[in-house]
């Protein structure tokens, strides 16, 4: 087993470099390998090559491995939290808390006349959507608190989620049809429309989620045998939800505010890592599920150039087939 561990992590990594390169070269355009590499260290080929390259096909390439890990490592830690194969990073209220921000720019401010405003335009969707994220996970971290049962806290979630969602669906009734296909264009999911200050941002909103989620591995792992052999052990339970929650609010709360909801990543990439690596060990699962999140995502980047497809329906197909495996094995266990 120890011997195995290593050997796929190398075969992730090279997979992961493979599809990359694969990701830069295909597209409306088909670009050579060479000409790809002589774009990115400065060769001699065309401009418009050169403008291809780095600023469209290089900026979606690395927004898909740092998404595709983001939203891996948030499902992991949801699963994990929960004691449930089937809790997402979505759970909480994330997708919807960022739905009922960014319908509030698109189809509630032209309600109100508002959408010409200053504060309108500087927010942006992005900024909407991670705020609405935010806001709905500090409402659930203000009343676990309170709450020791992480069911009840599940629970919590979910209702307040219906609740923003019935709110979001009263908006698309009311709203135009300009500002409807809008909104409707967001929740489809896309890796293109982020911009180079959003990549920064992004990026270290990333870094910083991820090594939350490192700092939790230990606690994680206790988690796996309930939460009363946690406090045997000496856990504060409440600082481990904490660290929790902020790292799946910065990981997949701000993945969903630049790219829209992506769905299915974070519910079915951490079984696929169970599956390869068989380990429950969050020490191993934990950079086996970003490794596996962002090869998975750049291969529903490639695919989606080739169909002309939104990603959010990619993620979906093959999302499903692994989640209805896992319900069927959870179902013959039990």
């Amino acid at each position: 087993m120890r011997s195995r561990t290593p050997l796929l992590f190398t075969l992730l990594s090279l997979l992961l470099v493979a599809l990359f390169v694969v990701d830069l070269a295909v597209g409306s355009v088909r670009i050579p390998l060479s000409e790809v590499w002589a774009a990115l260290t400065g060769g001699e080929t065309a401009a418009t090559t050169v403008k291809i390259v780095r600023s469209i096909r290089l900026m979606k390439a690395l927004v898909a491995i740092m998404a595709g890990a983001a939203l891996a490592v948030s499902g992991l830690q949801m699963q994990t939290l929960f004691r449930n194969p089937l809790a997402g990073p979505f759970v909480l209220g994330i997708s919807s808390g960022a739905s009922f921000g960014v319908a509030l720019l698109l189809l509630g401010a032209p309600l109100l006349g508002w959408s010409g405003s200053a504060l309108f335009s500087t927010l942006g969707v992005a900024g909407a959507a991670w705020i609405g994220a935010a806001a709905i996970l500090t409402l659930i971290a203000v009343v676990s608190r309170r709450i020791k049962d992480i069911m009840v806290i599940l629970i919590l979630g979910m209702m307040c989620s219906s609740g923003v969602d019935a709110v979001v669906q009263i908006l698309q009734y009311l709203s135009h049809e300009g500002a409807l296909k809008s909104f409707v264009i967001w929740t489809m999911g896309s890796l293109g429309d982020v911009t180079e200050l959003q990549l920064w941002l992004l990026s270290a909103a990333v870094v910083v989620g991820l090594a939350t989620a490192v700092a939790v591995i230990k606690p994680l792992n206790l988690l796996l045998l309930g939460e009363n052999y946690a406090r045997t052990m000496g856990l504060s339970i409440r600082r481990a939800r904490r660290m929790i929650f902020l790292s799946t609010t910065l990981l997949a709360g701000t993945v969903t505010a630049f790219c829209g909801p992506v769905g299915f990543i974070g519910l079915a990439v951490p079984h696929l890592a169970r599956m390869l690596f068989r380990s429950a060990d969050h020490r191993t699962l934990m950079p086996a599920s970003a490794l596996t999140g962002s090869c998975v995502l750049l291969l529903c980047d490639i695919l989606s150039k080739g169909l002309t497809l939104p990603i959010n329906t990619l993620t979906a197909l093959m999302g499903i087939p692994i989640v209805v495996w896992v319900v069927f094995r959870y179902k013959q266990l039990a």
